[in-house]
């Protein structure tokens, strides 16, 4: 049994079907990549998952249990934790606070504070930065931000929603070197990324996504040289 299955998911944004019946498995300290064009599913599938919007038929399961009917902020403090698209931290809160915000639900104090040291190892530039306005941080910045934000929740999977969006081709680099690391410390990822070239580089598996359809799937390495993904998304 996967830790995190969605099971032939119909989704609507009123009477437009995004979503036609889409499957996918995530095992337990994989990447899973979803990747695709715009208009897709990718985003609509992670938000269906993350609680934000809710399928008409099929079936989220997440350690086996069903998780229709539960908001997001109950599934976020299940493990399921979203890094959204555009980073939507908290521009006028500082660094540090944007932070507090990810651990919010928590009670563990002191575990707090470690996860949040760690956190500046794995982020040295945020420690430089924790005192500064977040709005006022470079775009590379804020998603590392987003990134230490939704860690400082504890997830067990973390759903990352177009990480390289808007940023440069260096710090793309970095950010799916981070997404390594981050896997590589025990996290399961599941990553929407238009730039499929570097998702599939990293992930395990892939599903390729067409008009709200899986179209292809299997092992990323496989993915990287069909001819067919080559030919839509790799250029």
């Amino acid at each position: 049994m996967a830790l995190l299955e969605v099971d032939a998911i119909h989704v609507f944004y009123d009477k437009i079907e995004a979503l036609k019946g889409v499957s996918l498995a995530v095992e337990e300290g994989r990447i899973v990549t979803l990747v695709g064009g715009n208009g897709a599913g990718k985003s609509t599938t992670l938000r269906a998952i993350s609680g934000l919007l809710h399928p008409r038929a099929g079936e989220i399961r997440y350690e086996g249990k069903p998780l229709a009917g539960l908001g997001a902020h109950v599934i976020a403090t299940m493990g399921l934790v979203q890094v959204p698209e555009g980073r939507r931290i908290f521009g006028r809160l500082t660094v540090e606070e944007n932070l507090a915000m990810g651990a919010f639900p928590r009670r563990d104090r002191s575990a707090v504070a470690a996860d949040r040291e760690r956190l500046m190892t794995l982020f040295p530039r945020l420690r430089e930065r924790l005192r500064q306005v977040a709005g006022t941080l470079s775009g590379g910045e804020q998603q590392m931000v987003a990134m230490a934000r939704a860690l400082m929740a504890r997830p067990r999977v973390l759903l990352m929603d177009e990480p390289s969006m808007g940023l440069a081709p260096m710090v793309v680099e970095q950010v799916f070197e981070t997404i390594r690391t981050i896997n590589a410390q025990g996290v399961t990822v599941l990553l929407v990324e238009q730039n499929a070239l570097m998702a599939l580089s990293i992930a395990d598996t892939g599903y390729v996504l067409e008009s709200g359809r899986v179209m292809l799937s299997g092992p990323a390495a496989d993915l990287l040289h069909d001819e067919r993904v080559r030919t839509a998304y790799l250029g």
